[in-house]
């Protein structure tokens, strides 16, 4: 045998582990049932997070050389992807924690104060390290949200809000696409030249059409001319900064084109990982904010009007925590300016190819 032999429960530390679960109820005297189940589903949670932070550092990790090799790409996809899975399981956790009635939850929640989920370092360093800058949390009494965590976890916690996120790696990254342009192929030229025809033709099929009213036929005209404007903005890098600058936009204007580009020709196979890779985030943001959604819901069933055991407003803090905190809103908003697939710019030949597998030079 190369190595020592190990026993499976020495293994997993299954002494250390399966005698964590102690109840405060019990402590006082009066041990509630269902505060064992509510500490095992908190401290899954946690062992997940664990897991979530270890696939994240390694992704942050591999977007932060200098030079990414292309041969990272998949790592980086799959372990996003595996993030994505982890949120999908612990989401569902939430459906065995409402089996516990809120009769059953009152039975101990005097025990808690003020331990709260909003002391979660996990989950705070997990929201940070994927982006969500300070300056866009909902605020907590009035102080920062690190405040609430233990001295030891405020100090690493301002550590890594100094450090640069994966969406601000993404966006680097983004800014080095190819195909953006090239001697063939001006993606942004043949991209507004669609979207003007498109426009075009949509004005003509209302304008014709017999069965609008001229007070419609406006209306509608008025609407398309909006989406217009809001199409221009991609084409004019002075509007665009303007949006960027008024806190609208994060991305980068190269960025988004790039993420414009990788969207709509994700059948390419030059493409066809980083369309994964975006896919990844859109899915942890929507995940993350199903989340705070259902624990949100629950606070609510479980505690109606009542303040929450760390201090906050229950139901209420979580509900708008739920539409504040998204990270990678400009990724979702892309779909603003996508066009039918009929209707893409076609790409020459010689560009096709060296977006396809095995391209000699």
């Amino acid at each position: 045998m190369k190595y020592p032999p190990v026993q499976y429960h020495d293994y997993l530390g299954l002494d250390h582990l399966l005698n964590s679960q102690k109840r405060r109820s019990e402590e006082f005297g009066h041990p509630a049932h269902d505060e064992t189940l509510f500490i095992i589903v908190h401290q899954t949670y946690e062992l997940w997070f664990k897991q979530m932070l270890t696939e994240l550092e390694s992704v942050i990790s591999i977007f932060s050389q200098t030079q990414m090799p292309e041969t990272d790409m998949g790592t980086a996809v799959s372990r996003l992807e595996r993030i994505v899975g982890i949120q999908r399981y612990i989401n569902g956790q939430i459906d065995i924690l409402e089996t516990m009635t809120p009769l059953d939850f009152l039975e101990f929640r005097d025990y808690l104060y003020p331990a709260s989920g909003f002391q979660s370092f996990q989950w705070r360093k997990i929201e940070t390290l994927l982006g969500l800058k300070i300056q866009d949390r909902l605020q907590f009494n009035n102080s920062p949200f690190y405040k609430h965590l233990r001295p030891d976890q405020q100090t690493e916690m301002q550590k890594t809000l100094e450090r640069t996120s994966l969406f601000d790696l993404v966006d680097s990254w983004l800014q080095r696409t190819p195909f953006l342009e090239s001697s063939d192929f001006d993606f942004w030229k043949e991209y507004q030249t669609a979207v003007n025809e498109m426009f075009q033709a949509d004005l003509e099929v209302i304008m014709s059409n017999p069965e609008l009213t001229p007070e419609v036929k406006a209306r509608n005209q008025q609407m398309m001319e909006g989406s217009q404007k809001t199409f221009h903005a991609l084409f004019s890098e002075h509007e665009f900064n303007q949006i960027k600058a008024a806190g609208q936009i994060r991305l980068s204007y190269k960025s988004l084109h790039a993420a414009l580009l990788i969207q709509l020709y994700r059948d390419q196979p030059v493409f066809q990982l980083p369309f994964r890779l975006l896919s990844s985030l859109l899915d942890i943001d929507e995940l993350m904010t199903q989340w705070r959604y259902r624990h949100a819901q629950m606070a609510h069933r479980m505690l109606g009007q009542k303040i929450g055991t760390g201090g906050s407003s229950g139901h209420d803090y979580l509900k708008s925590a739920t539409e504040k905190h998204k990270i990678f809103t400009d990724f979702f908003n892309l779909s603003t300016f996508f066009i039918p697939k009929s209707k893409l710019p076609k790409i020459p030949l010689h560009t096709q190819k060296q977006m396809g597998y095995g391209f000699q030079s």
